[in-house]
């Protein structure tokens, strides 16, 4: 009897020691995981690192290639367009304008009622609508036969008080946001298509005259004042309430810039010089690239998958379309590598862009005490569930520092257009500089914005960032555009000397 005891007391001290050694085993595999994880966040913070230094390298290099982008043309990964637009908003215009924004496979017409100094913006109506996919891919005639008709309808329902008097035309503010070779105010040749559009008989034609040209089939009597795209629009909607603006940034899916240069400072340009002496720059700024920029690995990957590779890079680090994607990446590297959500990768963290930046913002900014915002957005996105606090921490240790690398490195974009106009230091009498913002990401994005703000700030110094204000200039592409119409209407000198 007592060697059967002592044989089961030895074979339960070994069931104990099995079971103490695989509970063992897994808390060591456990760590072992989770430092792999730690590191790979660390890591990623490292590479994503914008200290004050490298932010103004990066500050400099975009004035090099401003001033390398305005000797001439193809002289910078920044295209430097000039835009013909010499005369921005006063404020004192009045009248009634149109605009027409085309961006993509909606758009939308505007009525706006412009009172002059006092009266501002006395009244604004739209109509939208999306252009059929047949239209996308047919004829350069059909597709402005259509966006004619819904204009011609439009001007149908005018009440009243908006005809024009006798002898005056209606003016129009066209947004036509696809890559265009302006060559006056109001012309511009579609140099391509992009945004699932395929229409080869407009390729090459100035789309104003093709505009135009539809216009007079439908009857509809109007003149095309100006050609824009949304980021001049923004300028222009800035200007209008704020003397002050000089320049314009659009953070939203993509980014761009667009600040008002100095004619003589623009060596590529040979026309005569404006008579108010300044024009109005559209810098395409995201394609500006540098070795300054910190790129990780996550960055090279998404480039060399995109549609575009090795363009649009500082686009790629900076806005809506690549933050949350950004953060997928290294999710599933953590995943893969470190097992970070279980023994299997879930299946949708390998979908390219199912983590959009408008569901990373809400976990960012998450200020629930368990962090709830996350686990939904993991559980209803990702198909994560389960997850503790301390990984959803980390969750947002991720987004903060994607966004903070973004926002800061936007800043810097904007520290070097204040360098390169000579507004980065303090100006006698104290004049401001008010830079119009516009774009969902800026809009929405809090923290984002914030980050943005502080860290044009800290570039600028104290002393002169109390003269650097932002303002939100909401619909530059819209009444941006009509703006823009009423300011370089044919008929200025009527209303100036009525």
């Amino acid at each position: 009897m007592g060697k059967v005891a002592v044989a089961a007391a030895v074979i339960g001290t070994a069931a104990v020691v099995g079971v103490a050694a695989v509970v063992v085993r897994q808390r060591m595999k456990s760590s072992g995981r989770w430092a792999r994880a730690v590191a790979i966040v660390k890591e990623f913070e490292e590479k994503c690192g914008t200290p004050e230094g490298k932010l103004v390298q990066i500050a400099d290099a975009m004035t090099v290639e401003m001033h390398a982008g305005l000797a001439s043309e193809g002289g910078s990964k920044l295209k430097m367009l000039i835009s013909y637009v010499d005369n921005l908003p006063t404020g004192e215009e009045e009248g009634v304008f149109y605009a027409l924004d085309l961006g993509g496979t909606n758009f939308r017409v505007l009525r706006v009622q412009l009172g002059g100094k006092e009266g501002g913006i006395v009244h604004q109506e739209f109509a939208e609508a999306s252009i059929p996919p047949a239209l996308m891919c047919g004829t350069s005639d059909a597709l402005f036969d259509y966006i004619a008709e819904k204009l011609a309808n439009f001007v149908a329902e005018e009440e009243q008080i908006f005809h024009q008097p006798a002898g005056k035309q209606r003016e129009l503010g066209f947004t036509f946001s696809f890559p265009v070779m302006q060559t006056s105010i109001n012309s511009g040749t579609l140099m391509r298509w992009t945004k699932g559009f395929s229409i080869d008989d407009t390729v090459g034609q100035d789309v104003v005259v093709e505009l135009t040209k539809a216009l007079k089939r439908k009857g509809v009597e109007m003149r095309v004042a100006a050609l824009v795209n949304d980021t001049i629009g923004t300028l222009a909607g800035g200007r209008y309430t704020h003397n002050d603006v000089s320049i314009a940034v659009i953070l939203g899916t993509g980014t761009n810039a667009a600040y008002v240069e100095r004619a003589q400072a623009i060596p590529k340009w040979h026309g005569p010089l404006p008579k108010s002496g300044e024009m109005v720059i559209n810098m395409e700024w995201g394609n500006f690239r540098s070795s300054h920029l910190p790129i990780t690995e996550y960055d090279h990957a998404l480039d060399v998958e995109s549609l575009n590779p090795g363009e649009q890079i500082f686009e790629k680090l900076t806005s809506g379309m690549y933050l949350g994607e950004i953060v997928r990446r290294v999710l599933l590297r953590m995943a893969e590598e470190a097992f970070f959500f279980g023994d299997e990768v879930p299946p949708k963290l390998k979908i390219p862009f199912i983590l959009r930046t408008p569901e990373m913002s809400a976990m960012h900014q998450d200020t629930s005490s368990d962090l709830r915002v996350v686990d939904e957005k993991l559980k209803n996105i990702l198909e994560i569930s389960n997850t503790s606090l301390k990984k959803r921490r980390v969750v947002v240790e991720l987004c903060n520092i994607a966004a903070t690398r973004g926002a800061r490195l936007a800043a810097a974009g904007i520290f070097g257009v204040l360098k390169k106009t000579g507004r980065d230091i303090p100006k006698e009498g104290g004049e401001k500089t008010v830079i119009a913002m516009d774009g969902g990401l800026y809009e929405h994005y809090t923290e984002y914005r914030k980050c943005l703000e502080n860290t044009v700030g800290e570039l600028i110094g104290d002393e002169s960032s109390s003269a650097i204000t932002f303002e939100h200039s909401n619909d530059g592409s819209g009444i941006g555009a009509a703006l823009l119409a009423a300011s370089h209407s044919l008929y200025l000198d009527d209303t100036s000397s009525s």
